[in-house]
């Protein structure tokens, strides 16, 4: 029988990419899931999906920007399931733009989105998940280790994730919650080229690129889900793919100067 049989998981971000297909991942290995998403036509055509395949899938709408939405979303696990044995924190999106012209109001509604939702909704589960001894995964990104040029406010609303996790790890781990920091590169997708279009006027058209033109191969979404999934039944602490990536964190904390200097000869100038 799957890990995953029966278990109780809540995906934020659940309408689309990361987010859509680990809920397909999870629904082929049994789980019954609660998707939260701001667009609701969106989650629901997903969840309804899962259940035309036997999965026990609900949609709900869930800006997870504000506390009110997030404490209902969690609310609507519990009072359907009576548990909850994992908080998948995927909600997010990624940015360009000249950092000295992205403005203190684009840091805010980033930071509120890619950090502060997974605060939000992990203080609003963790009861719950310590009941269960349960899992929770926040994604970051590799942009939560190490920044590039013209992403905007991405990086700086990313690297929060990365010490949130951390201390959560610290403070979680000894009741029994295993919390795992996924940072992938960037994955591939049918839209890549042309997301950025109104953000990047004015930057090298490598900003238009996954990863602001940092030269990677795009992240099977597939894959990356089966290896979350992994990770969670091993209940280890981080995943970054490509894994190689990890050489560079390792050499940009011993020397930021080698760390920057590689990091411009991998990423296009056209």
């Amino acid at each position: 029988m799957s890990y995953w049989q029966d278990k109780v998981v809540l995906i934020s971000g659940g309408s689309s990419g990361l987010g859509a297909m680990l809920a397909r991942t999870l629904a082929a290995a049994g789980a019954k899931l609660v998707l939260g998403a701001i667009d609701a036509d969106g989650v629901e055509s997903v969840a309804e999906s899962l259940r035309g395949g036997g999965c026990d899938a609900i949609g709900v709408w869930a800006d997870v920007t504000q506390q009110e939405p997030v404490d209902r979303l969690i609310a609507s696990a519990i009072q359907r399931h009576g548990r909850l044995d994992a908080l998948l924190n995927c909600a997010g999106r990624s940015a360009r733009g000249a950092v000295l012209e992205t403005t203190p109001e684009q840091f805010l509604d980033l930071l509120s989105l890619n950090f502060l939702a997974t605060v939000r909704c992990t203080r609003a589960a963790a009861p719950h998940l310590i009941q269960t001894r349960g899992h929770l995964v926040n994604i970051g990104s590799l942009a939560a280790k190490t920044a590039s040029k013209f992403l905007g406010a991405y990086p700086a609303s990313k690297f929060p994730v990365a010490a949130y996790s951390q201390q959560l790890r610290y403070e979680l781990n000894p009741l029994g919650v295993h919390v795992l920091l996924v940072c992938p590169g960037p994955i591939a997708r049918a839209d890549a080229g042309n997301r950025y279009d109104d953000q990047a006027a004015g930057l090298p058209e490598s900003a238009r690129k996954p990863g602001g033109g940092v030269k990677l191969k795009g992240i099977s979404p597939d894959r990356l889900a089966r290896n979350i999934l992994r990770y969670c039944e091993c209940r280890k602490p981080e995943l970054v793919m490509p894994a190689k990536a990890r050489i560079l964190f390792a050499l940009s904390q011993l020397s930021p100067t080698l760390g920057d200097w590689i990091i411009g000869k991998m990423t296009a100038t056209s």
